[in-house]
Parts: C-alpha cells; structure tokens; sequence
C-alpha cells in the first residue's frame, strides 16, 4: 500500500510517498480502507521536525495524518468482530499519530476499536474526515473550561476549524461566543454561531469569563479573561502562566469513539459545519502540504486515495 511519511524534516518537499505492507490489526483494533484524511497543521509541524527528539529523530519513520473516514477492512482475526465492528462499516476515526511510522495518510490504517464511530450520513468522507481531531479538540477544550449557559467565550482563531467548531458547540450549549477572526471573516464566524465579532484591537482587558486560543495568541489573549476565569489553549504544554488568578490549561487531544459519535450526530443534525478547503489525491501530498504552508485555508485541506 502507499503512505506519506517523512525520514528527513524540513518543507513540503520532505514529503514521500512509500510502499509499505498492508497493516494487520491487533487486538482491540480494527484496520480502515482509507477513503478520505485531512492535512492538519500539526503533520507540518511534524514533518518540520518540531517534535524531533521526543518522538523520534531523522532516519526515523514518521507517518502522517491523524484524521480518518473510510469503510472497516479489517478486525482481530481471534475476536471476530471488535469492539460491535465489523467488516464493511462506514467510520471515521482519530488516530494519535505522534512517534508513529504510519498515519492516516495511506490506503489503509489501524486504528483502536473505541477511537471510532460510525460515519455521518449527510456528508461524503471528505467532509466527515474533518471532524475527529478538529471536533474532538474543540469539545476537549470546551470541556476544561467548564463554562455555563451565559457565560461569556473568546474564541481566537475563530475562523479556523478548531475555532469554528468551538464557537458551533459552545454556542448549543447557551454561551455567549465572541469570535476573534480577521475583518473579512465576519459573515463567517457569524454564520458558525457567534453573538459577537472582535479584532484584536478591540477587544477589551478582561471582558471574557474564558478564553479558547485557538489562535496560539498566548499571554496576549490571557489579558482578555477576567480575574478569577479561564484560559484553554491548544498547544500541550504550551499554556501561559496563571495571572490574576485565571487557571490556564491546554488541551491535549485524545481518541474517544464514544465523544466521536456525539460529535458525528450534531453534525447530522446540522449543528456542526464541516468545511473542506481543497482536496488532493495522495499522491499529491507534497502539493498539498505546500499550499498548507502558502496560509489563508478557510476550512481543511484533505487528501483522498
């Protein structure tokens, strides 16, 4: 089968498509006939090297690619079905592809049993390959805030996919959303659910019960919470330091099939809005990653086997 992977890091061009065996699942795990996998900024960063000597150094087989839809082409030859699936299943998935040799960018991919979930019925793999690390990291978020109907969010980045995914969720959860985005992203953000729009500029010391980051702004959006609020951003580890006694955190994604399939019936439902950018066959990786880099995506870019 053929996967993206990098052995080397530096740009786009560090990019390889390979020819590798196909994986067998392991207990507990099921294999994916890829249909569809969105390109996320975090393979840039690991295609860079970013994590280089926590995950792995140059020589070292990194796959790319951590969002999956596809159809179950494969489970534990000793368990039968795993976990209620079965061959011919319909799913999406997250995989946490950090430190592994292949990701989801491949004809096909092991992933967990409970990492997946049934896949949307209103929208192709495409569209439904957006949503486990771009949704998930928005619930996740949501979730260390602990925010209340009426509340007030800033939402940075809110045009983005992580942001416009939190600003749909908190916004059916009753929170009061101020989206954070560029001037011409109004219309937007607005249309994803936001009750307010801001620039930078105009935003107000201390006029936010909690702040989502997923703009990476650091201590500058932390000077936007009130005393005593929230801040959550979406680097690990990477989360300011307490001020005026706001707790600060950062969200670390993690695999859930169960929250997956919430996620996966709100976009059903037409709470959540999927939003493909462009699509690339996979072949043309090293092209997508490139247009990844040139900025200015509104949506998610996904490749397609």
């Amino acid at each position: 089968m053929r996967a993206a992977v990098v052995t080397a890091f530096g740009g786009p061009e560090a990019v390889e498509i390979i020819e590798t065996d196909v994986p067998e699942p392991g207990a507990g795990q099921v294999r994916i006939k890829v249909a569809a996998a969105t390109l996320n900024p975090v393979d840039a960063e690991v295609r860079a090297g970013a994590f280089a000597g926590i995950f792995g150094g140059v020589g070292e087989r990194h796959g790319l690619g951590w969002d999956v839809a596809g159809t179950v082409d494969g489970v534990d030859a000793t368990a039968g079905a795993t976990a209620g699936w079965s061959v011919g299943d319909e799913v999406v998935a997250l995989l946490f592809a950090m430190g592994a040799s292949l990701g989801t960018h491949a004809d096909y991919v092991i992933v967990e049993a409970d990492a997946v979930a049934k896949a949307p019925t209103t929208a192709d793999a495409a569209n439904a390959a957006t949503l486990p690390l771009n949704a998930l990291t928005a619930a996740q978020a949501l979730d260390q805030l602990d925010l209340q109907k009426g509340q007030e969010l800033l939402v940075t980045g809110a045009a983005g996919a992580v942001g416009g995914y939190a600003v749909q969720l908190a916004s059916h959860r009753g929170i009061s959303v101020t989206a954070l985005a560029r001037e011409s992203d109004e219309e937007l953000v607005r249309s994803l659910g936001a009750a307010h729009f801001a620039s930078s500029d105009a935003v107000e010391a201390g006029s936010a019960d909690a702040v989502l980051d997923a703009a990476v702004l650091g201590e500058a959006a932390l000077e936007w919470v009130r005393d005593g609020g929230a801040y959550v951003g979406v680097i690990p580890q990477g989360a300011p330091a307490s001020v005026r006694g706001v707790r600060t955190g950062a969200v670390s994604v993690a695999p859930d099939g169960a929250r997956l399939t919430e996620l996966v019936a709100l976009l059903d439902e037409g709470v959540l809005t999927a939003r493909v950018a462009e699509t690339y066959a996979l072949d043309d990786a090293v092209k997508a990653h490139a247009r990844l880099a040139e900025g200015g995506v509104r949506g998610r870019i996904v490749l397609v086997p």
